[in-house]
């Protein structure tokens, strides 16, 4: 199979990784990649968010599969393009990626479908947005209603704060707040049948102790031992199926990666959001422990043909994963800083790049993401905390309490 990955970032190169493994696979080019990536595929230079050039490439490469990491490519009709052109992508239409595109749209779609998720407003004005806040209460929650990142979520118990984002952003969701603990589950699906990878969950705090401003994520682990057992089950049959039902009701059938981010409140699992993709950074924790080929996976969601690929299979034991960021992120990052000890096994690069001396230097918010396996979740965290500290890069920013709370038994439900 001849697979062409899009994208450049953490994600794109945890799912290099995964299919360069698949024996499957005998060609994996990339496009625009990262010098992590560059490990695993040829590099070609195009613009990721640009339909035809992308279209173009995988006509050029006789690709087989096409395969779309960020969102971005995915609202802009990347994948449209390249399946007008006969080829098989992962990664939804357009109009189904709203279901991250737009935070309002995702709402609307929940409301129909009667997924259980929070009590929300769509507010186009400050003097909207300060009635939906008093009207929903502390903590204030305020979403940009379009992408942006991961980091355009505010939680605050400072009604100024929040109203100054709302302000920012134009057009925003306020939500009620969900109490409960936060989990990342992904879902690959071809619009009917679904296969569930492992539940997750992320750090969106820059700093220990979830305190400091949200970001794309800091770290992440998988699995989650003091999960329900039947928390899967029951969110594909909450949540997941009533969506995808509702998505081909209205002609926009979701096919691809489902990402549904949970509270699990005491009222049971609430959906907080959806993604169009794979999450970053519980991607490199999720494909660390996946056994099962991974090209096949998806080709078989990006085929219609899902329901004749076989149950996943897992290996034991624990991953995690450690984002180690650049001086200033989330605020504007400094680039150009040289790293040292980063072309290392489970070093998986997001903002990496060559400078003209061909050094390895920063080259945006989120630079790395060290992951390690372990038998148990102590012995991952030992790993991945190990491989951190052989890293240099200046001015580096990584939290120290990734999973302690898990490891040390601390989270409730």
């Amino acid at each position: 199979m001849r697979v062409l990955l899009i994208g450049s970032g953490g994600r794109e190169h945890a799912l290099a990784v995964g299919l360069s493994a698949d024996p499957s696979v005998d060609f994996l080019a990339a496009a625009p990649g990262n010098p992590g990536i560059a490990q695993h595929a040829e590099l070609h230079e195009v613009k990721a968010t640009d339909p035809a050039a992308v279209a173009a490439l995988a006509v050029e490469l006789s690709a087989d599969l096409v395969v779309i990491g960020p969102e971005a490519p995915l609202v802009a009709g990347v994948a449209d393009a390249v399946r007008a052109k006969g080829i098989a992508c992962f990664g939804p239409s357009a109009a189904a990626a709203r279901l991250e595109g737009s935070k309002a749209f995702a709402n609307e779609v929940m409301a129909a479908a009667g997924v259980p998720t929070a009590r929300s407003f769509d507010c186009s004005s400050v003097a909207e947005a300060k009635t939906a806040l008093e009207e929903l209460g502390t903590p204030y929650v305020v979403k940009n209603d379009g992408l942006a990142a991961g980091k355009g979520v505010i939680v605050t118990d400072d009604l100024e704060e929040a109203l100054i984002h709302a302000e920012a952003c134009g057009k925003v969701v306020i939500e009620e707040f969900l109490p409960g603990p936060e989990v990342s589950l992904f879902v690959v699906t071809d619009g009917t049948a679904v296969a569930p990878l492992m539940p997750a969950q992320d750090f969106k705090r820059l700093l220990d102790g979830d305190e400091g401003p949200n970001t794309g994520g800091m770290g992440a682990y998988a699995p989650l031992d003091w999960a329900p057992a039947d928390l899967t089950e029951r969110v594909l049959r909450e949540t997941v199926e009533p969506t995808l039902a509702e998505m081909r009701k209205r002609g926009t059938p979701f096919t691809g990666l489902l990402y549904v981010g949970l509270a699990l409140t005491p009222d049971g699992p609430k959906v907080i959001e959806f993604n169009a993709r794979f999450g970053d950074p519980e991607t490199q924790v999720v494909l660390a422990l996946l056994e099962t080929p991974l090209a096949g996976l998806l080709n078989a969601a990006a085929t219609g043909t899902l329901a004749e690929h076989g149950p996943l299979s897992w290996k034991s034991g624990s991953a995690i994963t450690v984002v180690v960021a650049s001086h200033n992120y989330p605020g504007v990052p400094r680039t150009g800083d040289v790293i040292e000890g980063a072309e290392r096994p489970g070093v998986i690069h997001a903002g990496t790049a060559r400078n003209a001396d061909g050094a390895l230097v920063s080259a945006g918010g989120r630079v790395l993401s060290v992951t390690a396996t372990g038998a148990d979740l102590a012995g991952a965290r030992e790993a991945a905390y190990a491989l951190v500290d052989g890293i240099r890069l200046d001015g580096a920013q990584f939290r120290t309490d990734i999973a302690l709370r898990a490891v040390e038994g601390r989270i409730t439900l």
